[in-house]
This record gives C-alpha cells, sequence and structure tokens, in this order.
C-alpha cells in the first residue's frame, strides 16, 4: 500500500493490513532508509501494521531538500502521510534523528499519537555530538562520500561487533556508497537536527513513552536520553549495557523485547 498523492511520502505497509489494527510508524535517523528497521520486522509484524517510509531525499522518496529543512518539516510531512493513510491514531518509533521526528511530531499533532519510542534521541545539540557529526560533515565535504560512508559504522556500531560483522559492513557500505543520498540533502538533514531543541516544551507531552539507550553509544551520549526521560511527564527510561548507536541491529533480540514489553502494556 503506497501514499503517492500531492507529495505525500511513498510508505510500505508490512504486517497486519485490517484498518482496525494497532498501527505503528517507524521512522529511521539520518540515513533515513526505513529498512534500517529490518532487524523489528519479525517482532512486530504479528501483532501490528507497520508503517514504514524513507525520509523525504532518500530511497523512494528521493529529492532535493531546500535550504532551511527542519525536523519540523519532516514532522509534517508524517503527518501528511498519516491523513493519506486514514489513519487516526498510532505509536510511533524513532532511531536518533526518528526520535527528533516523534517529539516534534508529538508538539505538533498529539492527537495522532498513542506512544513513543525514542532510541538513542535527545532533546537538545550537545557538544560531543555535534563534535561527531561536524567531523563527520567536514569528511563528506573534504575528503569525499566514499570516506563519509566508511567513517559511519565507526560511529554506529561497537568495535567488538564491527569485527565480528566485517563481511556484512563492508556489504553496508558498498550499498551506501551506491545509494547515497547527495551530500547537499546530508548536508541539510545534519543542519536540521544540530538546531533541534525542545528542551523548554517537553512538559507538553503527556504520552507514554519509553526512552532507550545504550551506555556505550559513541555518537550520543546515554545522558542525553536520561535527561529527555526526565522532562517529559510520562516517560519510562531503559539504557541497555551494550549494543552502540545501532543497538537496532546489533541486539535486535533484547532491544525488540523491551520495545515489544513496553507496547503490550496497559495505557
Amino acid at each position: 500500500m503506497n501514499a503517492t498523492d500531492s507529495g505525500v511520502l511513498t510508505t510500505q505497509i508490512i504486517g497486519r493490513t485490517e484498518k482496525d489494527a494497532p498501527t505503528i510508524v517507524l521512522s529511521a535517523g539520518l540515513g533515513g532508509a526505513g529498512a534500517f528497521w529490518q532487524p523489528q520486522f519479525g517482532a512486530l509484524t504479528e501483532q501490528f501494521r507497520i508503517v514504514l517510509y524513507d525520509h523525504r531525499g532518500t530511497g523512494r522518496n528521493a529529492a532535493a531538500l531546500p535550504e532551511g529543512y527542519s525536523i519540523g518539516d519532516m514532522a509534517d510531512e508524517v503527518i501528511a502521510l498519516l491523513r493519506a493513510l486514514q489513519i487516526d491514531r498510532c505509536a510511533f518509533m524513532g532511531h536518533a534523528l526518528g526520535g527528533l521526528v516523534g517529539l516534534e511530531l508529538a508538539l505538533r499533532a498529539p492527537q495522532l499519537l498513542d506512544r513513543l519510542v525514542l532510541v538513542n534521541a535527545w532533546a537538545a545539540p550537545n557538544p560531543h555530538s555535534k563534535r561527531c557529526f561536524d567531523v563527520r560533515r567536514d569528511l563528506l565535504r573534504h575528503v569525499g562520500v566514499e570516506a563519509y560512508v566508511r567513517a559511519q559504522p565507526i560511529f554506529l556500531y561497537p568495535p567488538v561487533w564491527l569485527v565480528a560483522n566485517a563481511d556484512r559492513v563492508a556489504e553496508e557500505e558498498a550499498h551506501g556508497v551506491k545509494h547515497f543520498q547527495g551530500a547537499d540533502n546530508i548536508e541539510r538533514r545534519i543542519a536540521a537536527l544540530l538546531r533541534f531543541d525542545v528542551s523548554d516544551r517537553l512538559g507538553q507531552i503527556g504520552h507514554r513513552t519509553l526512552v532507550l539507550a545504550t551506555k556505550d553509544d559513541m555518537l550520543v551520549p546515554w545522558t542525553c536520553s536520561q535527561q529527555l526521560a526526565a522532562g517529559l511527564p510520562n516517560a519510562e527510561l531503559v539504557v541497555m549495557p551494550e549494543g552502540g548507536h545501532g543497538v537496532t541491529v546489533t541486539d535486535a533480540e533484547a532491544f525488540n523485547r523491551v520495545v515489544l514489553d513496553f507496547l503490550a502494556a496497559a495505557a
């Protein structure tokens, strides 16, 4: 099932197909690809109708992003997507940048959301993550696409996992270079996440929220999730001991178990 009218993002619906089935929207991080969530499909499809989409400017929604493109624009695109699909209420799970989209969505259209899952996300910029994104941007500008893509696993995955999965990482790198979303789009998406700050509005988000972090995340300090959960009125914080920024991949079984327990709990 696709939503393509009037510029609405192209989507994929997997799992349950009944109109009244519980629905969850999955939103990826900076890479923007819906396929990022593949390790979660098996755990979610029996219980949920999954709305999967590539962010604007990536994958099946390839387009040149305008100057000043923002997290608010990304949230508005999800609102339009839900209306096109006639979805009145859903859960939303976002990873990193996708989590920022979830926070903005909760502020702009709270009636559309049942609950939130925010994975390695944040409410406001922090110096360490900014340094990491600045380095990645410098690699892209001054060395090139291949160097940018090759560096990405360093920020996503723990070293031990990288060594044990070297062939898989090499395949990801080749795919990343071949399907690169474009330097201008990456720059504008990084600028959007670095501008994002809702620290003074967290109290307005009353939805049940799972804030999940990993202690060994190299890109986003787990304390950002701690601060995020502290500012949300109805949040539960889970800090996994390891798994890195890409814990959805590196420890999918444990991650999926935590998420399913949260989604199954009564409101």
